[in-house]
């Protein structure tokens, strides 16, 4: 049986914390600012835990 692949473009996106939490970047932030408040612009920025409905499907991307 040959050794699983993770997904690469999910072990880019997400990093596991010290507790086993996993944790991603906000979306809306790449292209399109000019109309986004700085307020808006500056929550983008800070990172964000994966939620508990979607913790299981992503564990399966990156093994």
């Amino acid at each position: 049986m040959p050794k699983m692949k993770s997904n690469r473009g999910a072990a880019k996106t997400f990093r596991t914390t010290g507790s086993g939490k996993i944790k991603r970047s906000k979306a809306y932030k790449l292209h399109i600012l000019t109309k986004k408040s700085t307020k808006r612009k500056r929550n983008l920025r800070k990172s964000t835990l994966v939620s508990d409905a979607d913790i299981k499907r992503v564990k399966m991307m990156l093994k």
